[in-house]
């Protein structure tokens, strides 16, 4: 786990400006540092730099950039190859001078050339320039685990793991890209490729970046939506036999992940996700694996005595810090340090709560991140077959409405919800995201630039008729890895802290695929199948129970502790100056907003994820884009 950075251009970029560039990430990497700059053809220069949390071969052998020994290939690299011992088997003609994965990944590429890649099982994100072919390789893993951002400008490439090193690179200018604003303001996240800034790019996941000659080219080599349609048709029919297959699979999962030369342990929150993961991990250490959970003192948010007895039970050695609203409160002015571009999932705050707690005995925490996606765990799953079932009547109402002589559509928006929300939902490629025009009517009406509000997904490439499987593929495709994998990965490396999914092994993804929707949901029964094998650990009474959950009080927060700050970026000078909001619609949507006592509709008052979203967009605006104009 570390943070990489790096150039090719015909700009002068010097050394010390690509190590300022490459410190902007210390957190990332605390242990090592290593920053190389090369002449190339044509007037090209290219700039290798990486921050080094070590957690395989400690020593300087794996130091980055690493170079092969015929100094064809130079690399940095962040994440973990699990396999890389299976991988070296083959690899018996080549030399090898350290124990570490990189070196792998050079041998691989040495071999098989960039096609290595669908060979690796691990998060990753890696740059690789091979000297022969003039070509500079950006690689991201098949589920997005791994960040990483590239800046085009004219025939120069900027290419890091965050935001920072960009924002420090010479003729960098800032230019925020106003039409990603709208979505951000809902999805709380800017999903790749796109990024906060004009001509910044995320590298989206299981892509291949190709750059040669001041041009790029993009190729995917693994594929949600492929994925699943090729593996759907190998269905596994017998549940027994679908139940071994995963278990053995998880267990091998979660075995790599615990290769390690750093202490390790669990994130255990005490739902099912965690408990499974805890207790595969448990199962395969020979001592008590170390586990972590944040609890909190409000007894109806509170799931750290359940984690307890988890622990109890399985015999982990446990650790558990119990916090308050005070705690919380005081992260927020951190986050656009650590989130370089907007980002507005709350949760990120309890994750770096317990990211800060893991650190302090261990470098690598296993999670279990991908649970809820792949085996159908989310409360928005349990709507999808609802309100296909009613898609037809929605059909009806919506045609009524448009005939004048009988109704209006004014009369439809006057309706209940639920039914304005059916009759609403009439695009074919957008069926699963109903429910949202509220809020797009709402913050179109807050920006300046028309028609950036339009934020909904196209669903078409899915090709699957059932709802409720189409949203989880398209959840894995944007909400895991735009929101979930970015938040786990920026409130860990605050803390310089690895975490490690072993339900996100991409041969896990793929199992799912091929297993019958109801072994996950079974008469309403979400993640089925895998509650099922975390029985098989752990006693059934000890995880059946209604879902505390925990949210952190945003409407308290906003209008208490977080009110000034509120207004103050309402303030009519800011917004004239950004240009990006329309300063009278807001400034009235946020007083509407904070009066408390109002909860009509179309006061503002239901609208703390809009207003939250914006408090941190400002705050990210003041910290970069005001700090550097001052």
């Amino acid at each position: 786990m570390c943070g990489i950075c790096g150039f090719i251009s015909k700009r002068v970029i010097s050394i010390e400006q690509l190590k300022r560039m490459n410190d902007t990430m210390y957190h990332r990497g605390p242990n090592d540092s290593g920053e190389e700059i090369f002449e190339l053809k044509k007037g090209y220069t290219l700039g290798l730099a990486q921050r080094r949390l070590s957690i395989l071969d400690l020593s300087p052998l794996g130091h980055q950039p690493m170079h092969s020994g015929n100094g064809r290939i130079s690399i940095v690299y962040n994440g973990e190859i699990y396999n890389f011992n299976d991988i070296k088997k083959e690899l018996s003609d080549y030399t090898f001078k350290s124990t570490c994965d990189t070196e792998v990944i050079i041998a691989a590429y040495l071999k098989w050339g960039i096609s290595c890649i669908s060979k690796f099982n691990g998060m990753f994100a890696i740059a690789l320039f091979d000297r022969e072919n003039d070509t500079l390789y950006l690689v991201r893993d098949r589920l997005g685990k791994k960040p990483l951002y590239y800046w085009l400008d004219g025939d120069n490439i900027v290419f890091a793991s965050e935001c920072k090193p960009i924002m420090e690179a010479p003729g960098f200018e800032f230019d925020i890209d106003k039409n990603v604003i709208g979505a951000y303001l809902y999805h709380q996240y800017i999903n790749a490729p796109q990024s906060i800034f004009s001509n910044v790019f995320k590298l989206q996941p299981a892509t291949i970046l190709k750059y040669k000659n001041g041009k790029i080219d993009l190729e995917k080599y693994w594929d949600v939506a492929e994925k699943y349609q090729s593996n759907k048709k190998e269905n596994v029919v017998s549940y027994t036999e679908a139940k071994s297959e995963l278990k053995n699979l998880l267990l091998d999962a979660t075995q790599k992940r615990m290769i390690s030369d750093v202490p390790l342990g669990t994130f255990l929150s005490g739902g099912y996700d965690s408990s499974l993961v805890t207790a595969l991990a448990q199962s395969i250490s020979d001592k008590p694996m170390k586990t972590f959970c944040i609890g909190f003192n409000s007894p109806q948010f509170n799931e750290a005595e359940y984690a307890k007895q988890v622990a109890d039970y399985l015999g982990t050695d446990h650790t558990e810090l119990y916090i308050d609203g005070k705690d919380m409160l005081e992260l927020v002015e951190s986050i656009p340090h650590y989130y370089d571009e907007p980002f507005a999932d709350s949760s990120q705050i309890p994750s770096m709560l317990v990211s800060k707690l893991a650190k302090e005995k261990v470098t690598v925490a296993l999670s279990g991140d991908g649970g809820d996606e792949l085996f159908c765990g989310y409360n928005i799953y349990t709507s999808m077959p609802k309100a296909q079932k009613l898609d037809a009547l929605g059909a009806l109402t919506y045609e009524v409405s448009r005939v004048p002589e009988l109704f209006n559509l004014d009369v439809l928006y006057k309706m209940p919800y639920r039914v304005r929300t059916i009759a609403l939902n009439r695009d074919k490629n957008t069926k699963t995201q109903f429910g949202i025009e509220g809020y797009q009517y709402v913050i179109d009406q807050l920006l300046l630039q028309e028609g950036t509000a339009n934020f909904k997904y196209s669903e078409q490439k899915y090709k699957e008729k059932n709802w409720q499987i189409r949203r989880m593929l398209l959840d894995q495709d944007t909400y895991l890895p735009g929101d979930i994998l970015c938040k786990v990965d920026r409130a860990s490396m605050k803390y310089s802290l690895e975490t490690r999914c072993p339900i996100l092994d991409y041969r896990v993804v793929e199992c799912s695929y091929r297993l019958p929707q109801n072994f996950k949901y079974k008469n309403g029964d979400k993640k089925h199948i895998l509650k099922d094998i975390a029985y098989d650990y752990i006693p059934q009474q000890l995880l059946d129970r209604p879902k505390v959950g925990f949210a952190v009080p945003l409407d308290e927060w906003l209008r208490g502790p977080l009110r000034d700050q509120i207004i103050d970026f309402s303030d009519s000078t800011l917004l004239r100056k950004q240009g990006i909001f329309d300063e009278k619609k807001m400034t009235q949507f946020i007083s509407k907003y904070l009066k408390t006592g109002d909860k009509g509709a179309g006061t503002g008052a239901n609208f703390s994820r809009i207003v939250w979203s914006y408090l941190v967009f400002q705050q990210w605006y003041q910290y970069y884009i005001e700090k550097k104009n001052s």
